[in-house]
């Protein structure tokens, strides 16, 4: 397997993509490339050995078969800066040398069927994500002092993210069952009318770039909660976007997918009807019938900021949209603070109930 990495020509350093600036930067002279001049490197992803999987990602039909499969071995490399042994995962598509520092990219998967069609370069800065992390954390008084600790918060990694962006067409029929509820009254009784009716609706929707992540790593939960992505910074994908940052490839297929997607999708549908049908005390669905048509994905890689950190033996994460910077967590609680507290406030209130009673 080939490792690639983004060298400078005018001193031999590690060339990385800076997002403050979207360009390319040699991290040891501060030269500065564009996209074009690093295109030759792209071309090696290209012409690099096929994965196992080799279809076409672009304009999949969902339901068609996947044979790729996520193994659980790791794969062995040997750095090209420093010539030390570098250990990943099966899905890791770019990396870090842990010796030398220097970025890593693995060519063999971003090809063929798992060369992705698109990308979201990233916007949000480390630094500007470390300092959303102190935001978030600011006014939790029974945040755990070692939770929040500086050597933990500068752990934060900007990792691509691979989803799936689907695309279709619905046609649904709904019907719903209303009720309007008139009240009134006179000098002796109270009367309730409720009219019941039967409400219709019939139509089409279009549907574009719903994502779904691609990673078995990935909580689902966490991805949906930073949505949305503004797909207007959607690029067509080069690998030197992934220079100075993590990366993996899919090991969630399309029909994995599927079902989480097609249930969002029914839902979305439902919801949308459900807007045009006003005036009414109570609106419930009574029947459904939903088709999904003219189904494609197309493979992406988008920006996430992650930090997972381990407190009292429970993994806390937190995810940071790298577009647009909406941060999503959990936090603990310091239980000796907490009840600390607790007492404190219960001593005040017993010590004032005294006083009055004095």
């Amino acid at each position: 397997m080939e490792l690639m990495t983004y060298k400078c020509p005018n001193c031999g350093g590690a060339i990385v993509f800076e997002s403050e600036g979207q360009q390319f930067k040699c991290e040891s002279c501060d030269s500065v490339f564009t996209k074009e001049q690093l295109s030759d490197y792209d071309e090696i992803l290209r012409n690099s050995g096929q994965p196992e999987n080799t279809d076409t990602v672009e304009a999949h039909e969902w339901r068609e078969e996947d044979n790729s499969q996520t193994l659980d071995n790791v794969n062995t490399y040997v750095c090209k800066y420093c010539g030390a042994e570098i250990v990943t995962d099966e899905t890791t598509a770019a990396s870090e040398c842990p010796y030398c520092n220097n970025p890593i990219i693995i060519a063999p998967q971003l090809s063929g069927g798992y060369r992705p069609d698109v990308i979201i370069p990233f916007r949000i800065q480390k630094e500007q994500a470390i300092e959303a992390l102190k935001a978030f954390y600011k006014g939790k008084p029974f945040l755990p002092k070692e939770f929040k600790d500086e050597n933990k918060i500068k752990e934060i990694k900007g990792v691509y993210i691979p989803f799936w962006l689907f695309d279709c067409n619905v046609g649904a029929n709904i019907s719903y069952n209303a009720t309007k509820v008139r009240v009134w009254r006179d000098s002796n009784y109270e009367y309730t009318k409720t009219d019941r009716y039967r409400i219709l609706r019939k139509g089409s929707m279009a549907f574009d770039k719903i994502p779904a992540d691609g990673s078995s790593k990935m909580d689902d939960a966490y991805m949906d909660a930073i949505e949305p992505f503004d797909y207007s910074g959607l690029v067509d994908f080069d690998a030197a976007y992934l220079s100075g940052y993590l990366a993996d490839k899919y090991d969630v297929d399309i029909a994995q997918n599927t079902p989480r997607v097609n249930a969002r999708i029914e839902n979305s549908t439902v919801d949308a009807f459900r807007k045009t049908v006003s005036g009414y005390n109570s609106v419930s669905v009574a029947d459904k019938h939903i088709g999904i048509y003219n189904g494609k994905a197309k493979y992406a890689l988008l920006p996430v900021w992650i930090l997972n950190t381990k407190y009292n033996n429970e993994m806390y994460t937190f995810a940071m949209n790298g577009q647009t910077g909406k941060l999503v967590g959990k936090l603990p609680t310091d239980k000796k603070k907490f009840w600390g507290c607790l007492a404190g406030i219960a001593a005040a209130i017993i010590a004032i109930g005294q006083f009055i009673v004095l």
